[in-house]
């Protein structure tokens, strides 16, 4: 995060809520760039964030993916919805047994203008079926996809990407109406 001070990116990630520690959490956020990621787990290394992920990352960038491989998270095959649901099961319940938290991007992939995409509901709904005592987190995320505007090079200036973390909702079986309460939370502090 500090190397993109450079550029003159600043990040303000604001979290007024009190969210306990020692029981499971689904963060479930917008996508914009992958900027996104490191400022969640400095910002919520308390809670042991563990990602849903696409199967490319976990080879090919250095501690990265050596990270998502044997760390716990999920890498799904986005062109396999039986191997991705599956692998987001596993990854509920280890956050069901061991209280952690696993972070999800319903979008299904990054929103390259700011504009937010429809969620993709089933991968949310497998967390929630599986870590039935989690709280879901919403986190809202502003102005990333601007460090990325124009590819990898040149990178974007002076973006202020922001991070707002809104209060955690309990899971209430009823999935279809929380992911539904959870998308409109989400995005209506988006800015684009």
């Amino acid at each position: 995060m500090r190397s993109t001070n450079i550029l003159g990116t600043r990040y303000t990630f604001t979290n007024n809520q009190d969210i306990p520690t020692g029981v499971p959490l689904i963060i479930v956020t917008n996508h914009q760039s992958m900027y996104d990621i490191p400022p969640i787990i400095y910002h919520m290394r308390k809670y042991h964030p563990k990602f849903v992920a696409k199967k490319e990352l976990g080879k090919g960038i250095p501690s990265v993916s050596y990270n998502l491989r044997h760390g716990g998270s999920a890498l799904i095959d986005r062109k396999d919805g039986k191997q991705a649901i599956l692998e987001i099961g596993k990854l509920g319940s280890y956050i069901e047994a061991n209280k952690r938290s696993a972070v999800i991007f319903p979008e299904g992939t990054r929103s390259r203008t700011g504009k937010p995409k429809p969620f993709k509901p089933m991968g949310l709904k497998m967390l929630l079926r599986k870590a039935p005592s989690a709280l879901v987190v919403p986190i809202t995320i502003n102005n990333s996809w601007k460090l990325l505007r124009f590819g990898q090079f040149p990178m974007g200036l002076g973006a202020h990407v922001t991070f707002k973390v809104h209060p955690p909702l309990e899971n209430t079986k009823d999935a279809d109406t929380l992911i539904a309460k959870v998308e409109e939370i989400i995005t209506k502090d988006i800015n684009y």
